[in-house]
C-alpha cells in the first residue's frame, strides 16, 4: 500500500541496487510512513527525482498534512518552497527569514 502511494507497486521484490535513484528516494518515503509517525523530515526529499515524481511525492505530502500529519523538508528548490505554508529560510546557519513561525520556537536571537 505504502509503496503504492509513492508510485511503485512494481519493485517489491527488487532490491535498491536493481532500482533507480530516484525511485530509491520514493522507496525511503514509503519506508518513513510504515510506522504511522505524526512527524515526518525530509531532507531533500525530492532532490533526485523528476518533475512528475516530485510533484507526486509533494501532493503526497500535502495529503499527509491534511490529515495531521506535520511535514519538515530541507529543499534548495525556492519554487517547492514557495509553495508551503511556512518558510524559514536559513544561510550560513542563522535564520535570515522566517515566514510565519513561532518566534519561541526559534529563540531571542531570531
Amino acid at each position: 500500500e505504502l509503496l503504492e502511494m509513492v508510485d511503485l507497486p512494481d519493485i517489491i521484490n527488487k532490491y535498491p541496487s536493481q532500482i533507480s535513484g530516484g525511485q530509491q528516494q520514493r522507496a525511503a518515503i514509503a519506508r518513513a510512513l510504515a510506522n504511522d509517525p505524526s512527524v515526518i523530515v525530509g531532507d531533500e526529499p525530492t532532490g533526485n527525482l523528476d518533475s512528475l515524481s516530485a510533484g507526486l511525492v509533494f501532493a503526497l505530502f500535502e495529503d499527509l498534512v491534511s490529515q495531521g500529519k506535520t511535514i519538515i523538508m530541507v529543499t534548495h528548490d525556492k519554487d517547492l518552497a514557495g509553495q508551503v505554508p511556512h518558510v524559514v529560510e536559513v544561510r550560513d546557519g542563522q535564520i535570515v527569514n522566517a515566514d510565519q513561525i513561532d518566534k519561541r520556537l526559534v529563540g531571542d536571537g531570531a
